[in-house]
């Protein structure tokens, strides 16, 4: 699979100009993504306009392409989860997971029920409804961490309330959604999904386009804010799921032998690269010593490699820039006085490698705490006063995730809902529940994906109000 196109109405287009995409484990050429030019951008939402009206008029149609999708993603299962590895470097079995998933999502939504008219007055005088409508054309930019899932998650719903869809995945990990669009090519008819590539101009003409009257974006804060200032232009309809500096408290009674495992995979899954991982850890001091030997034991037995070969269990990171950064933060929290306990270095070339790193003897005030690493490096931070605890969790500009650790669950569910975060967990991190809505308090997003309310951010309301005599 050497060759990628883009998909614009029903057809696969090259492009004048191409990126190179790289492995992150071999830091060789994986391929080339064809970037679209500003026509094919124009393209690609005039042919999603004018699909629309038939498309969102035909509901057992979208059902039966839904249905559809999933299988055409079963059917192509090992190879599109081989791409996604390549390029973004988790290990195999987790990106054959993260395709299940896609396919499984597409299922979901086929069968999603979809709320009813709301009928506030029925009489012989009057009819007043609360309705849905579709938005038109939205355009779902994705990001280059988990690059599948977080676009089925947006395509699939946004389908499925009768919109059509332009996707732009993030420039370092193009080409498993533009393998994507080619396995989808015949299952939804000509202009109901689109997909192109490029980089940050690329989405910046896609977003502001006037046709265009819903984005969905997942990514940095930086790029949400500068598509909030867009959306102003026009009062273009948003959902931004933005990042994360999640906090997890270990209280005093928690067993650490029963939750040392827990943490680790909540901390540094996908190598930490994931919105709403552990990022910060507050730790009772009674426990704090225990917990630390237990995670470094951990770290160190941990096998770091390239995600295509078996045992692998933390690839590289994505993408140099993140490697750099991440590698920026650890100098920096060693010159703020920080304890190194496990990694702390880059591991020797090729590739991308950081194993996971423990650090303490940081807090508030160092960027490696204060901001998101989005990388396998986790502060651990004493406490003796839970309450200070959360203080110190909620002390962020973030509010994504958070999760309290005890012996207790009723303990920890009082102490939880005390956290200014939109996911909030009790003795694990990170679990999704499928009918649940995933969005964060703060800089961390706007709407919601998921469940009946992020269903809900792909329609309009319209109250008809109708006099029968």
């Amino acid at each position: 699979m050497s060759t990628f196109h883009l998909l614009i109405d029903g057809h696969l287009q090259a492009s004048d100009q191409s990126d190179v995409v790289i492995n992150p484990a071999t830091e060789l050429e994986v391929g080339r993504a064809p970037r679209a030019s500003a026509t094919q951008v124009d393209q690609a939402v005039e042919a999603a306009h004018q699909a629309f009206h038939r498309w969102a008029s035909q509901p057992e149609v979208r059902q039966q392409a839904l249905l559809g999708a999933a299988a055409a993603i079963r059917q192509h299962a090992d190879a599109l989860a081989r791409l996604i590895t390549q390029e973004q470097g988790r290990p195999l079995h987790f990106t054959q997971g993260e395709v299940a998933g896609a396919a499984a999502t597409f299922e979901h939504y086929a069968g999603f029920a979809a709320p009813s008219d709301v009928v506030l007055q029925q009489d012989e005088q009057k009819r007043v409804s609360i309705e849905r409508r579709p938005f038109g054309v939205v355009a779902a930019i994705t990001p280059w961490n988990v690059p599948i899932i977080l676009l089925v998650l947006k395509i699939a719903p946004a389908l499925k309330a009768g919109n059509t869809v332009v996707a732009k995945p993030s420039e370092y990990t193009p080409l498993s959604t533009l393998y994507l669009g080619e396995i989808l090519k015949d299952v939804f008819p000509p202009g109901v999904l689109n997909v192109i590539a490029g980089d940050g101009q690329v989405g910046a003409r896609l977003a502001s386009h006037p046709l265009v009257q819903k984005v969905t974006f997942t990514g940095s804060v930086a790029t949400g804010k500068k598509l909030y200032a867009s959306a102003a232009q026009d009062v273009k309809r948003l959902t931004l799921e933005l990042g994360g500096n999640d906090a997890a408290i270990v209280l005093d009674d928690a067993n650490v032998d029963a939750i040392a495992e827990k943490i680790f995979w909540g901390a540094f899954w996908n190598s930490g690269q994931v919105c709403f991982a552990i990022k910060r850890l507050y730790v009772h001091e009674a426990v704090f010593q225990p917990l630390l030997d237990a995670l470094v034991k951990r770290a160190q037995k941990t096998r770091v490699g390239d995600g295509q070969l078996p045992g692998t269990e933390l690839g590289p990171l994505t993408n140099k820039a993140q490697f750099e950064r991440v590698i920026s933060l650890v100098e920096d929290a060693r010159r703020h006085g920080a304890t190194i306990h496990s990694g702390g270095a880059a591991l020797p070339g090729p590739g991308y490698f950081y194993p996971p790193t423990l650090v303490t003897g940081i807090g508030a005030g160092v960027a490696l705490v204060d901001e998101e690493q989005f990388g396998p490096v986790l502060p651990l931070i004493p406490f003796r006063d839970e309450q200070e605890a959360v203080r110190q969790a909620n002390d962020s500009p973030f509010g994504l995730g958070a999760s309290v650790w005890t012996a207790n669950p009723e303990r920890g569910l009082a102490l939880v809902r005390q956290l200014q975060a939109g996911l909030a967990w009790v003795n694990q991190h990170g679990d999704i529940h499928p009918g649940a809505p995933k969005g964060g308090y703060k800089s961390s997003g706007l709407g919601y994906e998921g469940g009946l309310r992020g269903y809900d951010e792909f329609s309009e309301l319209q109250v008809v109000n109708a006099a029968l005599v």
